[in-house]
């Protein structure tokens, strides 16, 4: 059994003579609750190459205290950390179980970064722990304070040190509990009269590996790209909420590495989810593989192609192992609905249990393989290469073109690519059924045409949000009026498929009539669905014509 919660605390370094502040002092504090002590020993777990520190996670066994068990703590989201203090960092809890024995749900987290590499411990702390709770006027539980002395020793040779180096320190700790993250600011005055000083250092074990701490990959500046005030463009940028306005030389590769970065960011933190089966972790996993085959394919002349090539060969093989899992929840999730809606009888419960039983063996073996081919060397390979692809870029000389005047040229191809393909639907739809007997032929050509559209919004779509930085709110709106065309062509894709499906199902020798008229009835609702979803479309490409030929600028 695992639990989760989140986890928002500061740390202050302070010398061993330090005596403890009146924290009643703390502006807000009613009360403080008399000290509890503890002694805490917790085994820190990581590759020998501290892959998990690089990226600001830890993995650890704890025993003592209130809180004894296997502990995963994940890095806080750039853009949730309040003005106030830090940000909360997502915490999950395993029993104690086994001491050397990872928790499988545990690992589930990890396996994205682990990449095959299986974590040992690399350092042991000893914790002497002193507790106050304090309380707001009100009693509430606003936060607890800890006095902490920390032996640690380093295993393994961690990062480089010698085996068995060991330090000791104290530091003071508080972390939130029911209170605001005002309690930080409120408690800074009070706590540094007593000599305390912010850490630098956001974890114990970062502390014990000290200049053997490994830095987190993906955050170095994208070569050349700086804002109007001359600050410099990191990846990480990308997260931040309302973000300053690129400057006006920023080059296109800083455009696409900042993009990536974010997405590539998607889908680590999606691998996990879509390990635990959560709801619609496929899908958001899989979006981020396509916006990132999009980017590649619209940027492509500013890359080596072989290594864009490569990139976006594997991410389609990935893409469809998870599109067969989505693509059988969408389509049971769709015939569900109108299933339910068939007349009562033996007929429709038949109906019923034939789309749950071929769809519903569908989805389980879709999960099975896409859980084993996320735990497989290519997959590993995989997200080795994006990293490699975001931090070093095989660039070509037209990466170094202004962002603005190399972004407005490539996504305004990408918007001409739309209109043709507009144009070839419609060409194939006017001449539909001018030939006798063509008339399945030429519907078949038309739902391939219609979703080669929906191909090319969802392109020009992704295209349009990697520069939402440099155009703002035009790129904005192109990205709108293609998303509008996307989902509704989607929606009209969805029931082609479940045509298809419905075909299959009904084609069986010596159906009962009233069974066929059972599927009759799904295949006619699927074929008005179809028609109404492409007026809807006809609507929508009318009232983003402009927009989509203006492009960006």
């Amino acid at each position: 059994m695992t639990a989760e919660g989140l986890e928002t605390e500061k740390k202050y370094d302070v010398d061993d003579g330090s005596v403890l502040p009146d924290l009643a002092a703390i502006p807000g504090v009613g009360s403080v609750a008399e000290p509890h002590e503890a002694e805490l020993e917790a085994v820190y777990f990581d590759t020998e190459d501290l892959v998990l520190a690089s990226r600001r996670i830890t993995l650890r066994r704890r025993s003592g205290g209130a809180d004894a068990g296997w502990h995963v703590k994940l890095p806080p989201d750039p853009a949730s950390g309040p003005e106030e203090g830090p940000g909360p960092r997502r915490e999950i809890h395993a029993p104690l179980g086994q001491a050397d024995v990872v928790p499988e749900k545990l690992l589930a987290h990890l396996h994205a970064y682990l990449r095959g590499s299986d974590p040992v411990p690399v350092a042991r702390l000893n914790t002497r722990r002193t507790t106050r709770a304090l309380y707001g006027d009100d009693g509430v539980h606003l936060a607890d304070f800890a006095d902490d002395t920390v032996e640690a020793e380093l295993l393994h040779g961690s990062g480089g040190n010698p085996e068995g180096q060991k330090q000791q320190w104290r530091e003071w700790e508080l972390e939130l509990v029911h209170g605001q993250p005002g309690v930080f600011k409120a408690a800074a005055a009070v706590l540094a009269a007593a000599g305390a000083r912010p850490s630098a250092h956001e974890s114990k074990l970062r502390r014990a590996l000290g200049a053997a701490a490994p830095t987190a990959p993906g955050t170095s500046e994208p070569e050349g790209a700086a804002y109007t005030d001359g600050t410099a463009v990191t990846a990480g940028d990308a997260k931040q909420p309302g973000g300053r306005k690129p400057g006006k030389k920023w080059p296109a590769s800083a455009v696409v590495r900042v993009y990536l970065a974010g997405q590539i960011s998607e889908i680590l933190a999606n691998d996990a989810r879509v390990r635990l089966e959560e709801p619609d972790a496929v899908h958001a996993m899989r979006s981020a593989i396509r916006r990132v085959r999009s980017a590649l394919a619209v940027y492509r002349k500013l890359y080596g192609q072989g290594a864009v090539g490569r990139l976006r060969d594997e991410l389609k093989w990935l893409g469809q192992i998870l599109g067969t899992p989505r693509d059988a929840e969408v389509m049971l999730d769709r015939l569900r609905t109108h299933a339910g809606k068939l007349p009562p009888g033996e007929a429709a419960d038949d109906v019923k249990r034939r789309i749950e039983r071929e769809l519903g063996t569908r989805l389980d073996a879709g999960y099975r393989k896409t859980q084993e081919v996320l735990l497989a060397d290519r997959y590993f390979r995989l997200l080795d290469d994006l990293e490699d692809f975001r931090d070093h870029p095989p660039l070509r000389p037209a990466a170094a073109a202004p962002a603005r005047k190399a972004a407005r040229k490539l996504v305004g191809k990408s918007a001409r690519r739309l209109r043709r393909a507009h144009k070839a639907a419609v060409r194939v739809k006017d001449g539909a059924g001018e030939k006798p007997g063509m008339e399945l032929k030429d519907a078949t050509a038309h739902e391939t045409a219609l979703h080669q559209v929906r191909k090319d919004a969802k392109r020009l779509r992704h295209a349009a949000e990697t520069v939402d930085p440099v155009f703002g709110r035009r790129a904005a709106r192109l990205a709108k009026a293609a998303h509008k065309q996307q989902t509704i062509l989607g929606d009209h894709h969805d029931g082609v498929m479940a045509r298809i499906f419905l075909g299959k199902l009904a084609g069986g020798p010596d159906l009962p009539e009233t069974l066929d008229a059972a599927y009759a009835s799904l295949l006619k609702r699927e074929q008005k669905s179809a028609a109404k979803a492409e007026a809807k479309y006809r609507k929508a490409h009318r009232k983003s014509r402009k927009a989509i030929r203006r492009g960006v600028g």
